[in-house]
């Protein structure tokens, strides 16, 4: 079975949409996990779609961090060029509902079936709230990472996609040198980039590590 190139689908999709210039902009309801992740994927598809983000993000299980993350991104969106173009809908800070997905899998490494569980977390519900708002497609920012599966959050997308019948944009964000164009933009825009994915699980694990280098040096 030949694997799926996501970038060459969403490659397809973007000159159909450019193609018909007369038409209307398609929407796209776009979760964003932090504003170096988004920086590049608004940068690229802001000229695609109308956009609303949806920061909807119960697995940053500190308050202080979920608070600064979230008005990071919204300095970004401020900030950038196209930024008046794009809106916003929030969502309230709300970890008990990662932690309770997460009961018995507190010691599972990053990547593993806690991570799973919380995409699905995070995309069923944004799904569900694109399609109550009648959006043309949604999306995650999370594929632009090294550290994320994107054939996972294809897979998990899809799903969701299928369950409230809205389609899911297909994503590897990292292509096209988008990671390092990420990296890039925060540097322009002095952005906050956090070493950890956002749960204290994960937290716990980046700070093991970072011991465990400065004991090898």
């Amino acid at each position: 079975m030949n694997k799926r190139n996501y970038q060459k689908e969403l490659d397809v999709l973007l000159e159909t949409i450019k193609a018909d210039s007369s038409e209307e902009k398609p929407s796209l309801f776009l979760h964003c996990c932090c504003a170096p992740c988004s920086s590049y994927v608004l940068e690229y598809l802001h000229e695609y779609f109308k956009i609303t983000l949806f920061f909807y993000n119960p697995n940053i299980t500190e308050e202080k961090e979920y608070r600064k993350r979230k008005e990071e991104l919204k300095r970004f969106v401020s900030e950038s060029s196209f930024g008046n173009g794009i809106h916003w809908i929030d969502a309230d800070y709300d970890p008990e509902r990662f932690l309770e997905i997460s009961k018995g899998m507190e010691h599972e490494p990053e990547r593993g079936a806690r991570c799973k569980k919380c995409f699905r977390l995070r995309l069923f519900e944004t799904a569900g709230e694109a399609q109550k708002r009648n959006y043309d497609y949604f999306c995650t920012t999370l594929s632009i990472s090294p550290h994320k599966n994107a054939d996972l959050l294809m897979h998990v997308g899809e799903e969701a996609a299928e369950r409230y019948g809205i389609s899911y944009l297909p994503s590897d964000f990292k292509k096209k040198n988008g990671y390092k164009r990420s990296i890039e933009l925060s540097r322009q825009y002095h952005l906050y980039r956090q070493d950890y994915c956002g749960c204290v699980f994960s937290r716990e694990q980046r700070r093991k590590e970072q011991c465990d280098e400065k004991g090898n040096h």
